[in-house]
């Protein structure tokens, strides 16, 4: 399988003729300049783009003004010279700021004396390699979209360069139009992100991250999970998130796109196991007028809805295989083709974030899940961990829903109910196998029925498994995945996770007083203090609870702090 191609490689990439304006906009008899480039493109895999067939043009569905695109710098290095004027020529004609580069080496010095906006590298040339070369360019100006373009495409090489931080992989032969979608597409990421950062830059500082997501839990496994997406973040790889229904995977595409230079943009999710085929595809992609039985206008779809922004595969591997060949295709293009339409209706720039619940390689080999399609999407793959695995977030979870369901439900001002030690015990020890989803519904429900200010004992959680029998065979301290570590890792380890456990219950104990949560632990408060700064632990200013310790301006540019927000997972 080659990334980039399918039914028929280069013959597909050929046909992506219609998909984009001609140059000279479909004349007979275009200027000798046009003459020109289309030799030149003809000479070297760049198809000349043939006769227009659709209505809409190029500019009217990804609309950049002259001006902007004129301030857009691109770079394109191949060491082929007359594929590398050929793409040269087709920007230019586009009104885009082109240099072109011949040398590894060359283009090297180039991309660290200097920050391009756009950069197109071919992934192999002699002395310095495309993916070097992107390396280069995000470290100038981690901003920068790399294109990496190649003659010898496979999904290894796909991978390896999307994960490195390119912004898409670009198989030879590619037909001009392709080309100037593809480019098109990225310039309008490069202006969502300035839009992003200008929004950002007039809020308030006190207010700049209120409507981003808080993802509570200081459990290593999820820790994990939440650096890996926060590092992810600023870049448009897609994402396949996987794990157990409930455990909070929606939340964590939430705290992504919150957290990109999409976040300006909207964040659609669909379910593509809620939805008939018939339906589902008319959701994703929209339809024509009379497309079928009460089509009676046209419709843009959630691809359109999400443009510049995020779309959330929900339950990827449920989507039929007929609608899973489409978006293969939306992904690889950008173009989007309506139900009933005989052409294509839409250039659309989406990141593309997809969740399971299954077993994605199972559905692969199952046939039930195509693989290019599997491989595009799991870019970054985020194992999400199941609640019983993060018992020591389970205190923070109960609190942090019980105050939250309180407010919603109660009047202004009525004493908060308080969840009793034996309490804490049973939904610590309880399976939770509906995971975080199941625990913020029985908080809510003893939010609606407990008195004010009474104590919510074990009784009152009406939990549906034998919590008190499980938590003896897995106590909230403990992790069972020892048997492999050695005694000294599993004692650390043991130890460490006990330390921060119960930190996070003593200081959500005495509600965030330090003084009072010394004195229940017997020691003083430089020493809690200290324990807290070694499990990377601080209390929150504004709710009193044990969170992540934020990052600090010394970290890592591809690390940005969490955002307080009102939601959690």
């Amino acid at each position: 399988m080659q990334v980039g191609a399918s039914d028929g490689g280069g013959a597909l990439v050929r046909g992506r003729d219609r998909v984009a304006r001609t140059l000279h906009n479909g004349r007979a008899n275009p200027n000798p300049e046009s003459t020109a480039m289309s030799t030149a493109l003809a000479q070297n895999n760049v198809t000349r783009p043939g006769p227009r067939e659709d209505t809409k043009d190029l500019d009217a569905r990804l609309p950049i003004a002259p001006e902007v695109k004129a301030r857009v710098r691109i770079v394109v290095v191949d060491d082929e010279h007359t594929l590398r004027e050929s793409c040269a020529a087709v920007l230019r004609h586009e009104g885009y700021d082109v240099t072109v580069c011949g040398r590894g080496q060359e283009a090297l010095e180039l991309l660290k004396r200097r920050a391009f906006d756009i950069v197109l590298a071919d992934l192999y040339m002699s002395q310095v390699d495309g993916l070097v070369l992107l390396r280069a360019a995000l470290a100038t100006n981690r901003d920068t979209i790399v294109i990496v373009m190649t003659g010898n495409p496979s999904v290894e090489s796909s991978v390896e360069a999307l994960r490195q931080g390119a912004f898409d992989y670009l198989p030879k032969p590619f037909s001009a139009s392709h080309l100037q979608v593809l480019i098109g597409r990225a310039a309008h990421t490069l202006l969502v992100a300035r839009e992003t950062r200008e929004q950002e830059e007039e809020l308030e500082p006190g207010h700049a991250h209120s409507d981003k997501i808080t993802l509570l839990g200081t459990a290593p496994a999820f820790r994990r999970a939440i650096e890996l997406a926060r590092r992810v973040a600023p870049t448009d790889a897609s994402v396949l998130l996987t794990g157990e229904s409930g455990c909070g995977k929606e939340m964590i595409a939430q705290f992504i796109h919150g957290h990109s230079r999409r976040s300006s943009r909207p964040f659609v999710a669909v379910n593509c196991a809620a939805l008939p085929e018939g339906l589902l595809e008319s959701e994703m992609f929209g339809h024509r007028k009379g497309a079928f039985t009460g089509a009676v206008r046209d419709k843009p779809g959630l691809l359109e809805t999400a443009h510049g922004g995020t779309l959330l595969l929900d339950e990827l591997v449920d989507m039929p295989k007929p609608i899973q060949a489409k978006l293969l295709r939306v992904i690889q293009d950008g173009v989007v083709r309506r139900v009933g339409s005989e052409s294509n209706d839409a250039v659309v720039n989406v990141r593309f974030i997809a969740a399971t619940n299954s077993d994605p390689e199972a559905a692969v080999a199952a046939g039930t899940l195509r693989e290019d399609l599997y491989y595009r999407l799991r870019v970054v793959p985020i194992a999400v961990p199941p609640l019983r695995e993060r018992p020591e977030d389970i205190p923070l979870l109960a609190e942090y829903f019980l105050s939250t369901y309180w407010i919603r439900h109660r009047s202004k001002g009525a004493p908060f109910p308080k969840l009793t030690d034996g309490a804490i015990r049973a939904l610590c020890g309880n399976t939770w196998r509906g995971n975080v989803r199941e625990l913020q519904n029985a908080i809510e429900h003893v939010a609606v029925i407990m008195e004010p200010g009474t104590e919510i004992r074990p009784e009152d959680l009406q939990l549906t498994s034998d919590g008190e029998s499980h938590a003896a065979a897995n106590p909230a301290s403990l992790i069972s995945t020892l048997l492999e570590e050695s005694y000294h890792a599993a004692r650390d380890r043991v130890i460490a996770q006990f330390e921060r456990q119960y930190l996070t219950w003593l200081v959500n104990r005495a509600t965030g007083n330090m003084s009072r949560a010394a004195r229940i632990a017997g020691v003083d408060r430089t020493t809690l203090y200290r324990l807290m700064e070694r499990h990377g632990l601080q209390r929150s200013p504004s709710i009193g609870w044990v969170t992540e310790r934020e990052v600090t301006a010394a970290a890592p540019a591809d690390a940005p702090p969490d955002a307080a927000g009102d939601q959690v997972a």
